[in-house]
């Protein structure tokens, strides 16, 4: 199952649910923005080095990028920000599935290291959580409108 994860910058939230879905062999995960930051933040690089993620195949990159007719097919659509939640998203061929898991930003967060550091364990811990709920069903063989419902309920876990 391919999973395009969705935000505005793509420096922050969508990194971290793209490296959460891309630790189950199920699914390959992507994510993109609106309106790329061009790098990924900093932020989220500290948090999926303490988690033990490889970051090295993340950056920040336009939905453009998945749009063609040369992108890979993507199966489910997730937006991750209020803001690209509400932006007309470009023509995804195969008319995925898609699913709004919103969480506050934690790019915006401001002062110490650590306290941003927090802000973005709180976005990882919810994001997981999530993932970890839709990954713990049977996702390969369940029916679209299944699938669809699973999308919409883990939506407002740890919210």
């Amino acid at each position: 199952m391919n999973v395009l994860v969705l935000c505005t910058g793509n420096s922050a939230r969508s990194i971290l649910l793209e490296a959460i879905l891309d630790a189950d062999q199920r699914i390959t995960s992507f994510s993109a923005g609106s309106t790329p930051t061009g790098r990924v933040n900093p932020g989220s690089l500290r948090l999926l080095s303490r988690h033990n993620y490889d970051f090295s195949k993340y950056t920040s990159k336009s939905w453009d990028e998945f749009a063609g007719d040369d992108a890979p097919h993507m199966d489910v659509v997730i937006t991750v920000c209020g803001n690209a939640r509400d932006e007309t998203c470009p023509y995804w061929p195969g008319a995925p599935l898609r699913g709004h898991w919103g969480v506050e930003d934690p790019a915006d967060a401001t002062g110490s290291e650590a306290a941003i550091d927090a802000e973005f364990e709180i976005a990882y811990d919810i994001l997981n959580q999530r993932a970890q709920a839709f990954l713990a069903k049977p996702i390969e063989t369940m029916e679209q409108a299944d699938l669809q419902t699973l999308l919409n309920d883990v939506s407002t876990l740890g919210a």
